[in-house]
């Protein structure tokens, strides 16, 4: 089974995430608990158990400048808050580039473009990533072109810092990895996979506070089943996410 490497930068620790070996280096100022390590999390922390990846961290203070290992400074122009050095971000980079020469480099961002079912997928299939997730007011330009690095956002909203955007892309990517889901043909139902949301879920009891399951759920007529659950995933998107439907529209043509 082929390594594939995610290398995650996140304000001032480096983190390195494998699938076994899958890894992850993300840079942060001081190693935070990784909530992904945690054994409340059954699914990627089993995985992480029976070795189909593994995460380790590396400080970004380790690659600042000065005694005080500064790693960050005022914008240029002036404005509040502080950006990330492009020299201090480079050097980390690059030290996970060493063991990760073939990774793409992700910047997770407000900015970059949207995190999709699809695009977790991508990264799933290969042989590794980089991620850096920024801090303050982010990070030097410069650094984003000479390194290359893709923009992406987990959504339309501003969050303190990149380590929980960092965080849910692990997540993602590691249930998509071979052996980590006990049923892999259920992936294959999830909201997103085919443009669509998931359909509604029933189990007992047969009836609560005066609702049933739906019939045609109890009626063991599997294409009938089939055809519902359909229905009411074409349903629901249409109503509650019109621009997955109008994508799907376009893809249909």
């Amino acid at each position: 089974m082929a390594a594939l490497l995610l290398s995650a930068v996140v304000a001032g620790w480096l983190s390195m995430f494998e699938y076994c070996p899958f890894s992850s280096t993300r840079p942060t100022f001081a190693p935070p608990r990784d909530p992904i390590r945690s054994e409340s999390d059954p699914l990627a922390g089993d995985a992480l158990k029976r070795g189909l990846w593994s995460l380790d961290t590396v400080a970004l203070r380790d690659f600042g400048i000065g005694r005080h290992r500064q790693v960050d400074d005022t914008p240029a122009g002036g404005g509040a808050g502080m950006v990330l050095r492009a020299d201090v971000v480079a050097a980390a980079l690059d030290a996970a580039r060493a063991t990760a020469a073939e990774a793409p480099a992700i910047y997770l961002s407000p900015r970059g473009e949207p995190l999709t079912q699809a695009l977790v997928r991508d990264f799933a299939a290969t042989p590794g990533l980089i991620l850096l997730a920024g801090r303050f007011e982010g990070l030097d330009q410069r650094v984003v072109e000479a390194r290359a690095l893709r923009e992406v956002s987990i959504g339309d909203y501003v969050l303190s810092g990149g380590e929980l955007a960092a965080m849910v892309l692990i997540d993602a990517v590691v249930r998509l990895l071979p052996g980590v889901v006990g049923k892999a043909a259920s992936l294959n139902e999830e909201s997103f996979e085919a443009g669509l949301l998931e359909y509604p879920q029933y189990t007992r009891p047969r009836e609560w506070e005066g609702v049933e399951i739906p019939q045609v759920l109890l009626s063991g007529d599997h294409k009938r089943i089939a055809e519902w659950r359909r229905a009411e995933a074409e349903r629901i998107t249409r109503e509650r996410r019109p621009d997955l439907w109008r994508a799907r529209g376009r893809k249909d043509k």
